[in-house]
Formats: structure tokens, C-alpha cells, sequence
């Protein structure tokens, strides 16, 4: 593996190189599970806004911030604190807003469907909730371009995902300020983990800490910033498709340096809570080269290709005060 993530331009897939942009889309996917997306026709001034907005309300004061604050929500919705949200076990040095679709709370029978429900905005800055939304519809269009072109480039119909991916699907995103570490601090921004849905796709500034597990192996690769891309990584659930052929690659995030500040808006791709995901059939020369998978083969992270369940899980785990109040 090369020092950088492969760079793939996603205007290729529209265009009469479509087939080479699927063949090294394919590599990229597999070979290391990350990517950065140039091409994908997200205006200038939609990042330049949302940029702007989340840096003013990280500038807030903080009772202004805990105004929503996420305990407030039975949904993890709203603002967490600094080391409130923990990965694999430990908090992360990260203050953040959580935010998915506008929807009312679903009374379904099962216990995931209380995941559905409102967002919680600042009443401080009401400009926050245009320009967050905005972005976050540009980010599920380019996700599901480049979910379509997964499916072709796995040898399946460009639509065959879409079926989990109606107005009901559960995405979200969230909103990040890493404040620069204490010289004696350890340097988790965020813990060592992999994604639990489809995909992800990542708006970072320039500061950088993004670290990605080159496979099969203990070293880490850092994912710098490229000007205006996006870093899009493969989810668990698409491991869970693919049978393994794509496996969800495992990063985290250091801690920018004392006085550094971070921002980042990562968005992740879900399907519908009630989706079962089933694998699709590989063309042979694909499914060759997958071997023997089992879904339950990391004993710290056995998958589940029930997504509700799989998400719940993932949110109980990393909100532990919200699970306290609400879930008991």
C-alpha cells in the first residue's frame, strides 16, 4: 500500500471510462476499504456554510451547547461532552453534535425503532439546522452514487441496494470538534473501531489525525486531507453483503497537538432498522478470492445481519449515560 488512500474521481462512473473506474473503485474497496472521493458535485458553498456553522457553535458557551445536551434525548440526539462518548470502552477527547433524519418518534415492536425521533438544534444559533440538513442531503446523494456503483462493480444490477434506502432508512452524521490534547494526555480523539452500516463518508478540515489499519498488518496510514474530498470507508453491513469480499477496515483519530483545534462531519450511510441484509451472489471470479467467512469471526465484534440490532447495540455501547436514562 502506498503512504496516501487512493484518490478516485467519481464523475468516471458517468462517463465513457466507466469500467476503469470501476476496476480501481473494486481495488480500492477491497484492498484497503478506504477511499477519497473527488468528482462528486457537492457545491463549494454548501461545505463553505456548513464549515462556518460549526465553528460558531463550538464558540458558543458551553450552557448554550448543553442546551441540547444528548441526555435530553432518548433518540442520542443532541451534544455530547468532551470524553461522554466512549470507543472500545475508553472516552474519546471529542465534543459533538449527533444528528439523523427529521422524523417523529416510531412506536415499532421492536426496542431499535426508539432510535427514531427528532433532532435537537441550538437555540442560540438557529442557522445551524439549514446549513447541517443541507449538507447532509448532498452527502446521502454521493454515498448512494457511490453505493450504486459498488453494486455494478460487484457484478450486481446499479440498483440492487436500494430497496433498503427509502425515506426510512436510518442515516445520520455528526458534527466534531477535537480541542487540541494536554501535553500529558494520551491521544485518543476516537478510539480504534470499524463502522457499522454501508458506508461512511467523511468532511475533515486540514488539521489531519485521521489513521486508518493497513490490513493484515499493525501499521496505520494516515488519511490526509485532499482539497475538496471526501474519505469514504466500507461498513460492516457491506461486509456482511459481500461475504467478506469488502471487510470493514478498522481506524481511529489522534488528538490534534496543544493548541489545535479539529472539525470534521462524518455522515454514515444505514439502511431501513428492519433490513436483513443478504449476501449477494458474487460472480465466481470475485467469489473465488473471498474464502471462508464467518460473520461472528471477532469475538469484540460479532456481526449481526439484522441492521436495527447492529445499530442499537453500537449506540447502548458508545452513550453510556444516555443508555442509563433511557434504556434501561
Amino acid at each position: 500500500m502506498t503512504g496516501t488512500l487512493p484518490v478516485l474521481d467519481l464523475a468516471r462512473f458517468r462517463s465513457a471510462d466507466r469500467d476503469g473506474f470501476l476496476d480501481d473503485l473494486r481495488r480500492a474497496a477491497r484492498e484497503v476499504g478506504f477511499f477519497t472521493v473527488v468528482g462528486h458535485g457537492i457545491p463549494r458553498e454548501f461545505t463553505e456554510r456548513l464549515d462556518a456553522e460549526v465553528r460558531r457553535f463550538f464558540a458558543l458557551p458551553l450552557a448554550d451547547r448543553l442546551a441540547i445536551e444528548n441526555t435530553a434525548s432518548p433518540h442520542f440526539r443532541g451534544y455530547s461532552r468532551v470524553g461522554t462518548e466512549r470507543t472500545a470502552g475508553a472516552p474519546d477527547r471529542r465534543e459533538q453534535i449527533d444528528v439523523g433524519p427529521e422524523r417523529a418518534p416510531v412506536d415499532g415492536p421492536e426496542r431499535y425503532w426508539g432510535l427514531v425521533g427528532p433532532n435537537q438544534w441550538p437555540p442560540a444559533q438557529p442557522e445551524l439546522r439549514e446549513a447541517v440538513l443541507a449538507w447532509q442531503d448532498e452527502a446521502l446523494r454521493v454515498s448512494r452514487e457511490i453505493l450504486r456503483a459498488l453494486a455494478v462493480a460487484l457484478g450486481q444490477p446499479e440498483g440492487h441496494f436500494d430497496r433498503w434506502f427509502d425515506e426510512e432508512s436510518h442515516l445520520h452524521l455528526k458534527v466534531v470538534h477535537y480541542p487540541g490534547r494536554e501535553a500529558a494526555a494520551d491521544g485518543q480523539g476516537v478510539g480504534a473501531h470499524k463502522d457499522y452500516g454501508f458506508l461512511a463518508l467523511l468532511h475533515q478540515d486540514d488539521v489531519g489525525g485521521l489513521q486508518v489499519q493497513e490490513p493484515g498488518t499493525d501499521d496505520w496510514l494516515d488519511a490526509a486531507p485532499v482539497p475538496d474530498g471526501y474519505v469514504v470507508n466500507i461498513g460492516e453491513m457491506l461486509e456482511v453483503a459481500t461475504r467478506g469480499y469488502l471487510t470493514a477496515t478498522r481506524h481511529r483519530v489522534v488528538s490534534p497537538g496543544p493548541g489545535v483545534d479539529r472539525y470534521s462531519v462524518p455522515f454514515f450511510l444505514g439502511p431501513r432498522l428492519d433490513a436483513v441484509v443478504e449476501p449477494i451472489d458474487l460472480p465466481p471470479e470475485l467469489a473465488a478470492e473471498t474464502g471462508a467467512w464467518d460473520p461472528a469471526q471477532d469475538p469484540d465484534n460479532t456481526l449481526l445481519a439484522a441492521y436495527g440490532e447492529n445499530a442499537l447495540i453500537g449506540w447502548l455501547r458508545s452513550h453510556p449515560a444516555v443508555a442509563k436514562r433511557h434504556w434501561r
